[in-house]
């Protein structure tokens, strides 16, 4: 055999100025009204659409504008100082037409009208000593801010933290907050997604509540929407390409985060993410519906935002959960991008409420047709999904992929979400399906998964009220859109209800669904002393949060052992859960 000869290579490589002019583009200048260091305000706004743009602002009862600094690749900038917090502002575009900032921090008037200035920076603090919960701690409670209280609003949660943590979970979960038309929204038809909603209060009354819930010791996770943007008020494509048409969303088109003149979207989505966990103190981010958001970058914008999230969370040295939301069964979304996934804390999984619901109601419409065997409520517990690669009959395809080792606290799981109760014809909560005995078995079942729990509110006493669709638009075309957009879906899906659907833009349909916030009766009180007690125990016995744990045996039987007696529930699931450690249960539930 010959010897080897080592040839030593120098390789330089020259960029002349093309190139080095691609490697600087200022894809990473922050949008929006920024407040500096010596108290003037800096304005940047992406708007490659327009070849000149003015700041027009409103101080004092008078009207100025001022031109704006092009600053290459669709960016203008301008400075100005002596402005104060409040001060209405919008963008003068080619078309001659003023428009609110789409980076707006504050939309007090609604979408339609001026952005005003707001500085996070300005709020004090009280929570300087919170680190966050842990993801294995984490027994999540999800609201929505309007209907929650009868006011509606930031301030009104407030009173009622310590009632939540006394309860026993350790984090809050706000349905979308973002500014969206009208005063009444599930809140997906965001279109500030830096905005708090001003009919719940602002953004100064959201610091508050999640500074309040931080000092009660509860974290605050806020839902988020990136995978399209609201229709009405919607001005973003007057500005830039932030939608494309080579994709499309159940709501509309899809956010352009691939194609041409995609890297300022991709900053304007990441810079939103830090937004909430810098400015807000944000515990965490509910990633709404991953599957429709559509990328083919060579790095994903689910792996990029996550790393910039972990980023700003080390540097403030608190705990920061990205979860996604998926119908995919994709295990890949916490994978470690080192092993070819996006590396995200969490991920919803729905397959838990099917096989819950379906057992206990005895339903066979729709995705339910799936479900309703009790060796799959089995494998829910030991495997996650239960769709991991086999054939759903509802898809007639095989669905998802096998979770394997991955922990089991990286997953959500529910018997009752806001999707789940609001996506039925009425609204019907599980809680109003069922008789008192099956809404505790509902109950131990949750609560003893080793996946983390979420309770949807009003869940823990048994709230009867519906939680329908609704909404306020402005616009008659979209108001006709959504409604018949409801029946085609639920046609879509095979559900036969048979039912007259309430109409989302009444305001009785929003009213309807407001809890009554009423456990004086003896069921409702019984009720959450059950949630709370195992609750308790997920904290006392670490083998119900044990990734090892492992369910024995599921059949059916009447009565059925449920958690604090014997009940009878026809044709329900007893499950017999056990960890196993060293080969011995070490407890069992029922």
């Amino acid at each position: 055999m010959r010897p080897r000869r080592t040839i030593d290579i120098e390789c330089r490589c020259v960029v002349d100025a093309p190139y080095k002019d691609m490697l600087d583009q200022p894809t990473h200048n922050p949008q929006g009204a920024l407040l500096q260091p010596d108290g003037s305000v800096v304005w940047r706004v992406w708007a490659p659409r327009s070849e000149n743009v003015s700041l027009v602002a409103w101080p004092d009862d008078s009207r100025t504008e001022t031109a704006m600094t092009p600053e290459g690749f669709g960016y203008f900038t301008c400075r100005q100082s002596d402005v104060r917090a409040g001060l209405r502002y919008a963008f003068r575009l080619d078309d001659g037409r003023e428009y609110p900032d789409p980076a707006s921090r504050w939309q007090p008037d609604g979408v339609h009208q001026p952005s005003a200035l707001w500085f996070p920076t300005e709020y004090k603090w009280g929570d300087g000593s919170w680190r966050g919960v842990p993801r294995e701690e984490l027994a999540v409670y999800e609201l929505h801010v309007g209907a929650f209280t009868p006011e509606g609003t930031f301030a009104a949660i407030i009173p009622r933290l310590g009632q939540l943590a006394e309860l026993g979970v350790t984090a809050i979960e706000l349905m979308p907050v973002a500014q969206f038309p009208g005063e009444r929204n599930w809140g997906y038809d965001g279109v500030h997604p830096f905005a708090a909603q001003n009919t719940y209060g602002g953004p100064p009354a959201l610091q508050e509540l999640i500074d309040a819930a931080h000092q009660a010791g509860l974290a605050v996770l806020l839902d988020v929407v990136y995978n399209h943007f609201g229709s009405e008020g919607n001005y973003l494509g007057l500005f830039g390409p932030y939608e494309t048409d080579r994709y499309r969303t159940p709501w509309g088109k899809a956010v352009n985060f691939d194609g041409p003149e995609s890297d300022p979207v991709r900053r304007f989505v990441i810079d939103n993410a830090l937004f909430w966990v810098r400015d807000f103190h944000a515990d965490g981010l509910r990633l709404d519906a991953v599957h429709a958001i559509h990328d083919f970058s060579a790095r994903h914008i689910l792996a990029e935002l996550q790393s910039e999230v972990q980023a700003e969370a080390a540097r403030a040295g608190r705990v920061v959960h990205v979860i996604a939301e998926s119908d995919l069964n994709d295990v890949r979304l916490v994978v470690p991008p080192e092993r070819g996934g996006h590396g995200l804390d969490a991920a919803w999984s729905d397959d838990f409420h099917h096989c819950v619901h379906a057992l206990l109601t005895g339903e066979r419409d729709g995705y339910y047709r799936d479900f309703g065997r009790p060796e799959q409520l089995a494998k829910a517990y030991n495997d996650v999904y239960v769709y991991d690669g086999c054939y759903s009959p509802f898809r007639q395809r095989r669905h998802g992929n096998r979770v394997g080792e991955a922990d089991r606290t990286r997953f959500v799981v529910s018997v009752g979400n806001h999707d789940q109760v609001g996506n039925r014809a009425l609204g019907e909560r599980l809680t109003a399906l069922l008789p008192p005995e099956a809404r505790r078995l509902a109950c131990g079942l949750l609560l003893v998964s080793p996946c983390v729990p979420l309770l949807w509110m009003g869940e823990e006493y048994g709230e009867t009220r519906p939680f329908p669709f609704f909404s306020s638009f402005g616009d008659p075309q979209l108001v006709e859109a959504v409604r018949r957009g409801r029946r085609e879906e639920f046609a879509a899906l095979e559900f036969r209800w048979g039912t007259e659907i309430p109409d989302p833009q009444s305001p009785e349909t929003f009213l309807a669904a407001k809890l009554q916030w009423d456990w004086s009766s003896p069921e409702p009180s019984a009720r959450r002393r059950l949630h709370a007690d195992l609750l308790a125990a997920r904290r006392c016995w670490p083998a119900l949060r044990d990734r090892r744990h492992t369910v024995a045996r599921c059949s059916r039987h009447t009565p059925c052992a449920v958690a604090d007696g014997t009940r009878s529930v026809p044709a329900s699931a007893l499950v017999s859960v056990s960890n196993q450690q060293g080969g011995s249960p070490c407890r069992s539930w029922v």
